[in-house]
């Protein structure tokens, strides 16, 4: 059993018009509301690859119980910490060229809501084979919150996180972290300008604790490394609808793969593939494992 958890769900919007134009009156072709936010697309992409998984997450307010209906509707196994502070609602703006997100800050957890979802965490994860830990944390939260349930598991840990909790947590010597380019570069306090500095600030998390270092980068060649590995993988060729959402399919995708027991590289194809998958759908994290699997097949990894 694979737990996804996470503090920062949302309520998502999504508007996709013919164009869109700053300052003007834009009439919308379509709207759609979904699930989302990081932990939830999680999630449902590791659901729709065909679990076993159980996703952990805050929810509160209309946005909170639209959320739980949604994962009812689709038979996504969920526990849900009630919290008094309304889910978030956030806003996809597509268009033929672009794709803009309009995105509030989740709301702070009382003290007490965050020690109820420690306590929630350390039951479900005590049998779990994996985590996937990912999401900002919310105001107010310490930020050795996923420090805090690392120790609550013996599982392996997928973590798409960053900064001063990403920090946090390399005591604990977690599977994999995947944080993008430019969060790795706040993660270890400075700019990462050419390949070389960008390689030596991977291996600083590998020496830190993290076995593998995943590290995106928009458009551009994923870098995976452990202590002594250092991988470039090509991105695809891929359509383009909707690029919400790739970087959590990405960690659901390797949690996944790992989980069923391939090798680190080979399940980083498999999350390349996964994320490929995803920008291809208007929906984040609604994946097809046939065109995951095929797409896995053309996902080309260099060794550096």
């Amino acid at each position: 059993m694979i737990v996804a958890a996470g503090l920062t769900p949302a309520w998502q919007q999504i508007l996709l018009f013919e164009t869109f134009t700053l300052g003007a009156v834009n009439r919308a072709v379509e709207a759609h509301w979904c699930a989302s936010g990081k932990v939830l697309n999680a999630g449902l992409a590791l659901h729709h690859l065909g679990g076993p998984c159980k996703t952990l997450c805050v929810a509160g307010g209309p946005g909170g119980d639209a959320i739980r209906r949604e994962f009812q509707q689709f038979g996504v196994l969920a526990r849900w910490v009630e919290s008094a502070a309304p889910t978030r609602v956030c806003t996809t703006i597509l268009d033929r060229q672009t794709s803009t997100e309009l995105v509030e800050n989740a709301r702070e957890l009382p003290s007490a809501e965050q020690d109820a979802f420690v306590a929630a965490f350390a039951e479900e994860a005590a049998s779990a084979s994996l985590v996937v830990l990912s999401g900002s944390l919310p105001a107010g939260t310490p930020p050795d919150f996923y420090h805090r349930l690392l120790v609550r598991t013996r599982a392996r840990a997928v973590l798409d996180i960053r900064g001063e909790e990403l920090l946090h947590t390399l005591s604990e010597k977690p599977f994999l972290v995947k944080p993008n380019r430019e969060e790795l570069g706040r993660t270890v306090g400075r700019a990462l300008r050419t390949e070389a500095e960008l390689f030596e600030a991977m291996q600083e998390l590998n020496q830190r604790g993290a076995e593998w270092v995943v590290i995106t980068d928009g458009k551009n060649p994923l870098h995976a490394s452990s202590k002594e590995q250092l991988y470039r993988v090509l991105p695809l060729t891929h359509p383009v609808v909707n690029p919400i959402g790739c970087g959590d399919c990405l960690a659901a995708g390797i949690a996944w793969a790992t989980d069923k027991g391939l090798e680190p590289v080979e399940a980083i194809r498999y999350g390349v593939a996964a994320a490929a998958d995803n920008l291809g759908q208007l929906l984040p994290a609604r994946l097809d494992p046939a065109r995951v699997e095929a797409l896995a097949r053309k996902v080309e990894v260099v060794r550096l």
